[in-house]
């Protein structure tokens, strides 16, 4: 029998939104292309006993007892023949709340992502330190999804995933696939990464890599023979490396500096941006490691990675700055989107400047214009720029938080 929550999220499938928000003393609110807005307009208010309604025939019995002790609580939740949907329930000062996240039941194929040629044969590698990083919402879970089916795909290996919870749900191809979810079959990613070594692993997928000793033996166990990708929050290819160097006392650092310069093969970076036909599309930057970009960690000059990137591109690595331009050039965003996602703003003013654009009239893109100022190149109701490089389309409603 159904709850009667799936009616809602029938209805957030339908619209093509990432995210269904419930919460007191508002409607049921999605997120859409970015932005939020109400499920149905015609819906009406949320009170405490109609969220409770909702909620409780789908939170598990364990996610009940956690949640009265702290609040809070994770899992996933499955509706047959639609979706799997990441859930979130919470206390604020209104009452409970929920965030429910969908995790579409069709994975995607690298083909149908665009991955690169680069990304590919990264998951051709048989040992090492893979990363996929972004902000929260970006579609880490997407890609490193599509890189596993890849390697399903094309390889016969035994692949572990460690997840919290358990996004998308892989069957066997030529590969014998099993998937670990934290808090219910294991306590947690660390104790789920040091039990893998002992169960014949070729390829270990870390949801998360959430403190210093998971990242210390997820390093360890790329140097041992085995290929193992990771996520991080990290908005950039070369901060990724400072992030995790950092995340250890000062007096090993030096050592983890040594170990992640052998270990680390590529780290993809995405940027999501709103697509000038709608839904999001994704700009990644790609840094793949070299020998040159192995002694720039080994040395601590992190520093000049962005400048070693901008000269990699034979080699696969992508700069953030030129996938957004490749968005730009392709149309699918406007340059005003492109400037504003852009990290390295002098590096974009320059890029921009080659390009025939004025980046001076996208640094103030955010600004509301006096009345009967002409539209800038790009904005709504004026002309599209152009430039070039590389990225790939996010379609909508594929972009789990990670």
């Amino acid at each position: 029998m159904s709850a009667q929550i799936d009616g809602l999220f029938r209805l957030m499938c339908e619209a093509g939104a990432s995210d269904l928000h419930l919460m007191v003393g508002t409607p049921p609110l999605v997120r859409k292309d970015g932005g939020m807005k109400p499920l149905d307009p015609a819906a009406p208010v949320l009170d405490p006993e109609l969220v409770s309604r909702l909620l409780e025939p789908i939170i598990p019995e364990k996610n009940k007892q956690e949640f009265a002790e702290k609040h809070d609580t994770d899992f996933a939740y499955e509706v047959p023949g639609l979706a799997r949907f990441r859930a979130n329930i919470f206390m604020d000062r209104k009452g409970k709340g929920a965030v429910f996240r969908v995790i579409p039941s069709k994975i995607l194929t690298a083909e149908q992502l665009g991955l690169s040629a680069a990304i590919l044969n990264l998951c051709k590698l048989h040992k090492g330190l893979v990363l996929v990083t972004g902000p929260t919402g970006s579609g880490k879970s997407t890609t490193l999804c599509a890189m596993i089916d890849h390697v399903n795909s094309t390889r016969n290996d035994h692949i572990i995933t460690i997840e919290d919870p358990i996004e998308f749900v892989h069957e066997n191809k030529l590969c014998a696939i099993n998937q670990r979810e934290v808090h219910n079959h294991t306590s947690s990613f660390k104790a789920a990464l040091r039990a893998a070594l002992r169960e014949d692993p070729d390829i270990i997928l870390v949801g998360e890599l959430r403190d210093l000793e998971t990242v210390a033996i997820a390093i360890e166990t790329a140097e041992t023979g085995h290929l193992v990708f990771g996520t991080l929050h990290t908005s950039t290819a070369a901060s990724t490396v400072d992030r995790v160097i950092d995340q250890f006392p000062a007096d090993r650092q030096a050592q983890i500096r040594v170990m992640l310069s052998e270990s680390l093969k590529g780290v993809i970076s995405q940027t999501l941006c709103k697509n000038i036909c709608g839904g999001r599309v994704a700009a990644l930057e790609v840094l793949i490691v070299t020998s040159a970009i192995s002694n720039l960690i080994r040395e601590s000059k992190t520093l000049q990675i962005q400048s070693m990137m901008q000269v990699g591109k034979q080699v696969g690595m992508v700069t953030l700055n030129d996938a957004l331009m490749d968005l730009v050039t392709k149309k699918l965003i406007t340059p005003e989107e492109g400037y504003s996602k852009a990290i390295d703003k002098p590096g974009m003013d320059m890029t921009m400047k080659r390009a025939g654009l004025d980046p001076s009239k996208f640094a103030s893109a955010g600004a509301v214009p006096p009345p009967g100022t002409p539209a800038a190149p790009g904005a709504p109701g004026g002309p599209a720029g152009t430039a070039g490089a590389a990225a790939r389309p996010a379609p909508a409603g594929t972009t789990p938080r990670s």
